[in-house]
């Protein structure tokens, strides 16, 4: 598709109605409850009648990261203002849980739902994948994506397809220090890795580069990211306790890595997410913007911002505030583009019960761009 300058898609857009125009309101909100004690981190996925799928983590055991947990999916019919009741896509088996799902339209028409699958806490965590070709009325048996033993921390919302076709899957390597299922097992200090697929699914390999951050760190590189650029590049980040989120970039279609290094992304350890703009070159980022632009308080995921970048992701001087509350813990953001609007859904939590809630917001692609 051609893309066209922000200034003309902007144009195009405050072409429509005022009501268009103002829109950014809450049109979802999962809370907690006794057989659901928490509603997470999601993805979303247009079906070709028009509708709109997403599916989300459904705990149903508790409400901890290692409390059972399934993947569930709602749907809407009118461009994501009201949405069914959720059905259950994916159980949980014999599993710790199921949890962090991607949805992707792929070129050649299928679906894919890509999920984690914890076996245990601390040891066994591994992204899968289903495929569907009836517009997710039915999917295929999982599929390991790769079998090497360990914990790989893949996050909801993460895999694309570029316009070559190939699959790529951003994934955080977290190495165990014993063989013993213990929290003291784990080392939060994550290694980052690219896996590619250009069959679309069937076959997977590790790229060339995976990368360490380079300096002290409790966190090193977690939870990444991916997007491609405008010119066919790839940029990636990660989140980190250094203040910031992380960057890399990639000039041969993910199979080799530049060096991480510290973007303007000012943030606590928190993930952020990016797409581009539709009919543009520029991207669209939503993160905890720690910056100083916004009031926030020292640690916490809070505000939740929608940066925008028309320089590759090199700086966001445009930035709207979504969510401000003080107390609030936004994170784990789905981003999907819908007519004139965008749907965001995270987890929209409070003091105590930081992941319990899933919150869906749509809100107005003109006002997030515009200066």
């Amino acid at each position: 598709m051609k893309k066209i300058p922000l200034v003309c898609a902007l144009l195009t857009l405050l072409a429509l109605p005022v009501w268009a125009q103002q829109e950014n309101k809450i049109v979802l909100e999962l809370s907690p409850s006794s057989s659901n004690p928490r509603n997470s981190e999601g993805s979303f996925a247009t079906l070709k009648s028009g509708r709109i799928l997403f599916c989300f983590t459904q705990f149903y055991g508790g409400d901890a990261d290692d409390a059972p947990a399934r993947i569930a999916e709602i749907t809407s019919d009118d461009q994501g203002r009201t949405w069914s009741q959720p059905q259950v896509v994916v159980d949980n088996g014999h599993n710790q849980n199921v949890m962090s799902v991607t949805l992707l339209r792929l070129h050649s028409g299928k679906l894919a739902l890509f999920y984690l699958i914890n076996r245990n806490l601390w040891l066994d965590c591994h992204p899968y994948m289903k495929i569907s070709s009836d517009e997710g009325v039915t999917w295929s048996e999982p599929k390991e994506v790769f079998d090497a033993p360990g914990n790989f921390v893949l996050n909801n919302d993460r895999v694309i397809q570029t316009r070559s076709g190939r699959l790529i899957m951003p994934v955080a390597f977290h190495r165990s220090r014993t063989a013993q299922d213990v929290e003291q097992a784990f080392d939060s200090r994550a290694l980052d890795l690219w896996y590619l697929s250009d069959d679309e699914g069937a076959t997977w390999r590790e790229a060339k580069s995976w990368w360490a951050i380079p300096v002290p760190s409790k966190s090193g590189l977690q939870e990444p990211g991916v997007v491609e650029l405008a010119d066919g590049s790839l940029f990636s980040w990660a989140r980190t306790d250094q203040g910031c989120q992380y960057g890399f970039t990639s000039h041969d279609g993910g199979e080799t890595w530049s060096p991480p290094v510290p973007t303007e992304m000012k943030s606590p350890v928190s993930p952020a997410s990016i797409k581009r703009l539709p009919h543009s070159d520029s991207l669209l980022a939503v993160y905890n913007d720690h910056s100083g632009k916004f009031s926030y308080p020292q640690g916490k995921r809070t505000p939740l911002v929608a940066a925008v970048s028309s320089d590759n992701g090199k700086s966001w001087p445009i930035r709207k505030e979504i969510e401000g509350d003080p107390q609030g813990w936004y994170c784990y953001t789905a981003i999907h583009f819908v007519d004139h609007a965008v749907l965001l859904a995270y987890c929209a939590g409070y003091p105590g019960h930081h992941l319990d809630r899933l919150r869906i917001r749509r809100v107005d692609v003109a006002w997030l761009a515009a200066p």
